[in-house]
């Protein structure tokens, strides 16, 4: 039973399939939050009190648009959805910002392979750009974004679910880059 004075946030989640998504959603639903899911494909997955899926994805602006609809914030797991393949992680930040700047979503946590901010010297002139564009679209937006650097094997993605809906719900970390230590 949900009790009427905790505020419940409707997170919407992309990249779910993952096992950090999978964290994330029984750490959303067990604080009594709505999560939805946007997948690829609707017939893998078996429904659950407060869980919803909806069919979309990253690729464009009208497609993140359509994902988020209805969310009062956004969780997207880009290194579930392409990784190691920061172009494509830029690509899918860049249609996210575009897509939310149409709505009336502003909290946003990105999760990729961002630690070229931490160390730039180990990637390319390219990859070094990619991400200095999602950087640099996200501080012109109006949105309210934190950029997680993506889990390492050996990470405890249940405490890192609980780090994460902790920001949300405390409103932590806005405009800041992270990384989970264990």
């Amino acid at each position: 039973m949900k009790n009427a004075e905790t505020p419940v946030f409707k997170l919407v989640l992309f990249g779910a399939q993952s096992s950090l998504g999978s964290a994330l959603m029984v750490e959303l639903l067990s604080r009594q939050h709505e999560v939805t899911a946007v997948v690829d494909d609707l017939n893998r997955h078996a429904p659950r009190p407060g869980l919803h899926f909806k069919l979309g994805g990253l690729g464009d602006a009208d497609q993140a648009e359509q994902g988020a609809a209805g969310g009062s914030a956004v969780i997207a797991l880009l290194s579930a959805l392409a990784p190691g393949d920061l172009a494509a992680q830029g690509r899918m930040s860049e249609a996210l910002v575009a897509g939310l700047s149409r709505t009336t979503i502003r909290r946003v946590l990105l999760v990729g392979d961002f630690d070229v901010l931490d160390a730039p010297g180990k990637y390319t002139e390219e990859e070094r750009e990619c991400v200095d564009q999602v950087v640099d679209a996200l501080q012109r937006s109006p949105l309210h974004w934190t950029l997680i650097n993506a889990p390492q094997a050996l990470m405890d993605l249940e405490r890192m679910a609980a780090g994460m809906a902790d920001m949300l719900e405390l409103d932590l970390h806005r405009g800041e880059h992270l990384n989970f230590v264990t």
